[in-house]
């Protein structure tokens, strides 16, 4: 068993295009989260630059390398005591942007993730990634990152969970939607479905506000294993929740049922979908 980590997400509102304020919005955020005791902290999608782009040379305006001093910084304020920062921003990689994620610990970046599914008009500016996202061992746990989109595709968080992830962090921006039913959000839903079918916790960062036109869902949330939520954004846009991270890995559902050896692999690998029509 790993020590329990106290997790939190911070529903931030990113000035648009104010790479300088961001970094300081950020920072701001993770200090504070790290004085009411957080050890995994997860920051919205694109949080240092703001999302609602009209064109590519704002974009580029803002994007960043995982090298950028805001890194440092966020690493600094984990001094003293274990930690980790997930967080999100427009990487620059040679002639293309990525909507990344850094996962930063007091040593520095550990990792990066680059977006595989990319939402409406992001595909005007930023390129798709080609790799999976990275599993880190952590002194809590193993942490995974998927990034808003991402969750929408049943594989992404199956493939974390199989390669051992008890945590999936989610930074996002989702767009405000139509609730007729007065449901909750169905991004939540989606969460939801991905920590009970991988029985794995989710946290989820999304951002609050309003940028140009659109309206976010402000739709934060940290999850447990069998779906439920144990914590939404108070006043002060943070929700925390204080979780055992290896317990997702106690994945027999009854005396005969099992998360993953339940599974029937053999049935599914030559199904091809074609688009109808």
């Amino acid at each position: 068993m790993t020590a329990p980590a106290t997790v939190a997400v911070v529903q931030l509102a990113p000035r648009l295009l104010d790479l300088d304020a961001n970094v300081e919005l950020s920072v701001h955020a993770i200090e504070t989260a790290r004085e009411r005791g957080a050890d995994v902290i997860v920051l919205p999608e694109l949080c240092l630059s703001g999302y609602m782009f009209e064109t590519a040379a704002e974009v580029r305006s803002c994007a960043i390398t995982a090298a950028h001093p805001v890194f440092a910084r966020w690493a600094a304020a984990l001094e003293g005591a274990p930690g980790l920062v997930v967080g999100g921003f427009a990487e620059r990689s040679g002639a293309d942007v990525h909507i990344s994620a850094a996962l930063v610990d007091a040593s520095g970046v550990r990792a990066v993730y680059r977006k595989t599914h990319l939402w409406n008009r992001e595909k005007r500016f930023f390129a798709p990634g080609t790799e999976l996202p990275p599993v880190l061992d952590t002194p809590f746990g193993r942490v995974s990152v998927l990034i808003c989109y991402d969750l929408e595709f049943p594989e992404m968080a199956r493939s974390a969970a199989l390669r051992g992830a008890d945590l999936i962090t989610v930074p996002t921006n989702w767009a405000l939607d139509q609730r007729p039913y007065g449901d909750e959000p169905p991004q939540v839903m989606l969460a939801r479905a991905a920590a009970r079918t991988n029985h794995v916790y989710v946290a989820c960062a999304d951002r609050a506000g309003r940028e140009r036109d659109q309206d976010f869902t402000g739709g934060s949330a940290i999850i447990d294993t069998a779906g439920w939520v144990l914590s939404l954004p108070r006043a002060d846009q943070m929700a925390v929740a204080e979780l055992s991270l290896s317990t997702a890995r106690e994945r027999q559902l009854s005396g005969v049922n099992h998360v993953f050896a339940d599974r029937r692999p053999e049935l599914y690998t030559d199904i091809e979908v074609r688009q109808a029509g």
